[in-house]
């Protein structure tokens, strides 16, 4: 699966643009060690393909007229045991853009060319150190924004998609490689394959799937997080409420009704849970053309949100609902009708929903100045969005192209089946198995096509 340029010597600057402490080049391709020996000059006097792999040498880095640019380290990977499945060396310099610039012109002189967004991890895959899932599951690593979505990324990286996957793999390519054994061979003794070992197969690769596609939501809410519109009537506490998430004043907050007049955005992590907050414009009848138009977009956000919190004020005597707001609530995929202020009055009564409406996940107090105030919240988040089981970490569909594959093989998998119950031959329900196993390839790149290995890619850094 080697591409034409595949052994050409690239290198990169690793750490991005910003001034670090540290800064990292890396290098990889035929050629790389002989490149090294006119970029770096180790303590040890030693040549770079003679320097012991994986293990830091202290030394000069040299510009290509072979002045000293830094001091620092240098590491050497043997294509067999590096990240990329070619000789591969990194550099570790001080962090200055200045001189990471001047190492890499320096390599460049030295042969190198640039390498291009994700070039030194589809090398890997390319080289069979790792399939197409794990590729991804670097970018999610790079792009993780909570605890629960590295620890995911890291057993994806480490095959845990994989393994989810090779019994369904093994069961088709075993009735579809038996099939083909008989018709090709027939005047060899090999044993028809039997309509009860198609059956299971299918089942095999049915259950795996099946629950495969049952963990999409839960990758999509791990990589993507909730999206969250926080409504309710004016001055009901929605600002003050996305502040306390926050950890700072993000939105204004007043006492005159109708301070909010736009949507104001925020992620915050909220009981383990990513959510990508919208607090909206209070939601009444006005005649304040621009206070409309910020209530057009309240209703508008409520429509599109994965949660919704629908904030009552319980500044009041008796808390007070609007029908036409838990009406807008109710038609999330989840909600929560939240009473705000109860360190103002604690034994204000939970409000209760219309009649017909379909009911929110928790009705709840919080308080938004109080340290324990949002506990209940958070509680009731968590539940509306669980974490899963451990086990189930690197196994989650993360992505559309995953989920899209994934239930393509569905698919194909139980028309196989529905085919075999009717009493169709082998031969036809084979057909519907290969084009299951070949989504399955797909999934992991054994079958990808190049312009699924090039959209995957396209969402990498230079660097990596």
């Amino acid at each position: 699966m080697k591409g034409l340029d595949s052994m050409d010597l690239i290198a990169a600057i690793a750490t991005g643009s910003a001034a670090t402490a540290i800064g990292i080049v890396r290098v990889s391709g035929a050629g790389c060690f002989a490149a090294c020996d006119r970029v770096f000059r180790p303590r040890n006097g030693r040549p770079f393909a003679d320097q012991p792999s994986h293990r830091l040498m202290f030394g000069e880095m040299l510009d290509s007229a072979g002045a000293v640019i830094d001091r620092g380290l240098a590491v050497r990977f043997d294509g067999s045991h590096s990240y990329t499945g070619e000789d591969s060396a990194e550099f570790h310099c001080h962090g200055s853009p200045v001189v990471l610039r001047e190492l890499l012109s320096a390599l460049f002189a030295a042969g190198a060319r640039q390498a291009r967004a994700g070039e030194f991890t589809r090398r890997a895959f390319l080289n069979g150190k790792m399939d197409l899932t794990e590729a991804e599951a670097v970018i999610d690593l790079i792009d993780a924004q909570s605890a629960a979505a590295a620890k995911n990324a890291a057993a994806q990286l480490d095959g845990g998609l994989r393994r989810r996957l090779e019994p369904v793999q093994e069961a088709l390519i075993d009735v579809t490689s038996r099939f083909y054994a008989v018709v090709d061979y027939p005047d060899e003794d090999i044993e028809d394959i039997r309509p009860e070992q198609i059956e299971a197969a299918l089942h095999t690769a049915e259950c795996t799937l099946s629950a495969l596609l049952d963990t999409a939501g839960r990758g999509r809410v791990l990589k993507n997080g909730v999206r969250t519109a926080i409504i309710g009537r004016p001055n009901a506490g929605k600002s003050s409420l996305l502040n306390a998430l926050a950890g700072y004043d993000r939105a204004i907050v007043t006492d005159i009704p109708g301070t909010t007049r736009d949507t104001v955005e925020e992620t915050v992590t909220c009981g383990g849970v990513l959510l990508r907050l919208i607090d909206t414009a209070g939601i009444r009848d006005t005649a304040d053309a621009v206070e409309q138009i910020g209530v057009d977009r309240s209703r508008q956000a409520a429509e599109t949100a994965d949660l919704v919190i629908a904030v009552a004020d319980g500044g009041q005597s008796v808390p007070a609902v609007d029908p036409d707001i838990l009406s807008l609530a109710a038609k999330a995929p989840h909600w929560i009708l939240a009473v705000s202020k109860n360190d103002l009055n604690p034994t204000a009564p939970l409000p209760r929903c219309p009649e017909g409406l379909r009911p929110p996940e928790a009705v709840l107090t919080f308080s938004s100045v109080t340290p324990e105030g949002l506990k209940p919240l958070m509680r009731a988040i968590e539940r509306c969005f669980p974490a899963g089981s451990p086990a189930e970490a690197g196994s989650l569909l993360t992505n559309v192209r995953q989920e899209s594959a994934v239930r393509r093989g569905l698919v194909a998998v139980r028309r196989a089946a529905a085919a075999l119950k009717t009493g169709l031959t082998p031969d036809a329900v084979l057909t519907d198995a290969e084009e299951a196993l070949n989504a399955v390839g797909e999934l992991t790149g054994r079958t990808a096509r190049d312009e699924i290995v090039n959209a995957v890619f396209s969402r990498f850094c230079v660097g990596k």
